[in-house]
């Protein structure tokens, strides 16, 4: 029995260790403070054994280029705050547009410098890899952003490639917005925008609730849809050696990712 004034003296013991829970691998994300989706997108698409760690950025909400172009300022110091005593395998910038603004080297060489232990990812990295293993050329594009920022996003995607057939965005100012736009409504502007020559849609934005549509969308017009949280959970997981197929989430998790692995 313990008594007051009283020291406390633990008998010696040999405790047991393993791997861990997260034992097969460790993902980092860096979110914007305003992303309302991104979070609870990783959860519903992490495999068994593998570890999703989030920080975020102080973010405006109001989404334009001057905003995003911000987000760089901060960047080193949120890599450096997750989980450095266990070393995540990839850290990547969450936000499909901010990673376009600041650009993905720059962005990469920031979280290098503050985790260098870590592979470096973006976002929009994620997406134009997953787009590339679908086979995908001819695109159309969905988006919750004002029309500067869709600009800026189809230069991007012609540099990488991509035939943009057409990018629609709704116009909205706030990353709180994004983040209430149902899934219902991605549907239907998925649909909408819809090209008969397009090789796939592009459901672009990590704050928004498009993930759990995806492959509805997908079934009903028969090609594959990328959306940014897809994306780059499927290019991290692959970058990070884990190969598993998961169900639910659209055709791309049934892709290797073969030229994103590690050797054996």
């Amino acid at each position: 029995m313990f008594n007051t004034g009283d020291k406390v003296r633990s008998a010696p013991r040999t405790p047991e260790l393993d791997a861990g829970q997260h034992w097969r691998a460790k993902l980092g994300f860096i979110l914007m403070s305003t992303d309302l989706a991104a979070e609870s997108d990783m959860f519903a698409m992490v495999p068994e054994g593998v570890a999703i760690h989030f920080t975020r950025l102080k973010t405006e909400d109001y989404t334009t280029n001057e905003t995003l172009a911000r987000h760089i300022d901060a960047m080193a110091d949120a890599a450096s705050r997750l989980q450095p005593d266990t070393r995540p395998d990839v850290i990547s910038y969450s936000c499909t547009s901010g990673s376009i603004v600041n650009g993905e080297e720059q962005v990469m060489s920031e979280i290098r410098r503050g985790a260098p232990y870590a592979q470096p990812m973006t976002l929009v990295t994620g997406v134009v890899d997953a787009l590339r293993e679908l086979g995908a050329k001819k695109l159309v594009v969905g988006t919750p952003y004002l029309d500067e920022v869709n600009t800026a996003e189809a230069e991007f995607l012609v540099d990488k490639g991509f035939e943009i057939l057409d990018i629609q965005g709704l116009n909205l100012e706030t990353g709180v917005e994004f983040g209430r736009v149902t899934p219902d409504y991605w549907k239907r502007f998925a649909l909408e925008i819809d090209r008969p020559d397009a090789d796939a849609v592009f459901l672009s934005c990590g704050g928004i609730r498009a993930l759990e549509v995806a492959e509805e969308i997908e079934q009903e017009i028969g090609k594959p849809v990328v959306t940014s949280n897809q994306g780059q959970m499927w290019s991290c997981l692959r970058r990070a050696g884990i190969r598993d197929e998961i169900s639910g989430f659209g055709r791309i998790f049934s892709r290797p990712g073969t030229s994103l692995l590690p050797a054996d």
